[in-house]
């Protein structure tokens, strides 16, 4: 499906990554390892247009995009380690909010698509609780919603484990293990050695190719 090439990043003088490629197929989950602060995130950040990447290319079914392109950027939905619900919105409030805003669904069709998310993601119960009112885990599975939500070509996790308990990790690896199921190709970012090893189709050794 996607296919990374020579991409690079920096911050002013110091080099974050440099010429640097992978590939994600089809309905596989890709597993970024690697100590925490090596630039992992910033990888992510760049695949989703949140940083901007120095140089690099990609090709995606077949056609090719600067990687700073929205064209691909969008296509890419992002959990954030820290989940970013909105405070003030409910459950499934924060679900639809960018179908509505930013796809101008009509609400009715937004609905019905939050409704199937949160039935699928064992959250109907959670749709008019506020972000407080969920558990780590919880919050992890509404951030998975939300990005489904927009029908994204992939989905990218940021340390979907960190600050989670045993069963909420194992919540999470059998979200992903279902969305593989169903065709959805994944990347996480994460150095949870043993999480990667139980979802991960292949993994990426950051740290060794930022070495190169």
């Amino acid at each position: 499906m996607i296919e990374i090439k020579n991409l690079s990043k920096q911050y002013g003088e110091k080099v974050i990554f440099n010429d640097l490629s992978l590939t994600l197929n089809d309905g596989e989950i890709l597993s970024i390892l690697g100590p925490s602060g090596i630039g992992k995130t910033t990888l992510i950040k760049t695949l989703t247009g949140l940083e901007e990447a120095q140089s690099g290319e990609i090709v995606m079914d077949g056609r090719e995009y600067a990687v700073s392109d929205s064209a691909f950027t969008s296509q890419i939905g992002l959990i954030f380690q820290d989940f970013n619900l909105f405070p003030h919105l409910t459950v499934e409030e924060n679900i639809m909010l960018a179908p509505l805003t930013v796809k101008k669904m009509v609400r009715v069709d937004a609905e019905t698509k939050t409704a199937d998310l949160l039935a699928k993601l064992g959250l109907s119960d959670q749709a008019k609780l506020y972000p407080y009112q969920l558990s780590g885990g919880q919050k992890q599975r509404v951030g998975i919603a939300r990005a489904l939500a927009m029908d994204p070509q992939v989905i990218a996790y940021d340390e979907p484990t960190s600050g989670l308990d045993e069963k909420a990790t194992d919540q999470v690896a059998d979200v992903m293990l279902t969305l593989k199921k169903e065709g959805v190709s994944q990347i996480v970012v994460t150095h949870d050695l043993p999480f990667s090893k139980k979802v991960a189709d292949k993994t990426f050794d950051f740290e060794k190719e930022v070495a190169r």
